[in-house]
């Protein structure tokens, strides 16, 4: 079996605090496969709305996930205190796709990885947009090396 590859802090620009809550878990007492797709969620769309100025509530533009797949490595559970951490790995006209982690808070490896895909809608028509250049700017600063 092919070695799982890293995926270190250091590799990621941008992170997400977050607190593993009691419902995260599930019967085997561990944050469900699922959740880590809430988690990739708050951590995008803080990072656009703060440092994009996305307005989801009124903007014209949003941003809808047309692909995702998580891998996982180690288990995490509550109580913890985990980062997730943000990456973007291809910028388009009207897409992006980031690069997620998620990390125990203060250790170097990632419990999962994962990746997921955006593409910017106009609202009104429902029909691909190009990235604002507000939110094109704010992702060009969280590019892979």
């Amino acid at each position: 079996m092919p070695e799982q590859p890293r995926h270190l802090r250091d590799d990621y620009r941008y992170f997400h605090s977050i607190s593993t809550r009691w419902h995260d878990n599930d019967v085997y007492g561990h944050v469900n496969n699922v959740t880590y797709y809430s988690y990739f969620d708050s951590a995008m769309n803080t990072y656009l709305i703060q440092q994009g100025g996305l307005d989801i509530h009124n903007g014209e533009v949003v941003g809808f996930v047309v692909s995702s797949s998580c891998d996982y490595f180690a288990p995490i559970a509550f109580p913890e205190a985990i980062e997730v951490g943000l990456r973007v790995g291809k910028l388009g006209k009207s897409s992006v796709e980031y690069e997620l982690a998620v990390f125990r808070q203060g250790e170097e490896q990632a419990c999962a990885a994962g990746r997921v895909v955006h593409v910017f809608v106009d609202r009104a028509r429902n029909r691909s947009t190009p990235i604002p250049d507000r939110v094109r700017e704010a992702l060009g600063a969280l590019r892979a090396e």
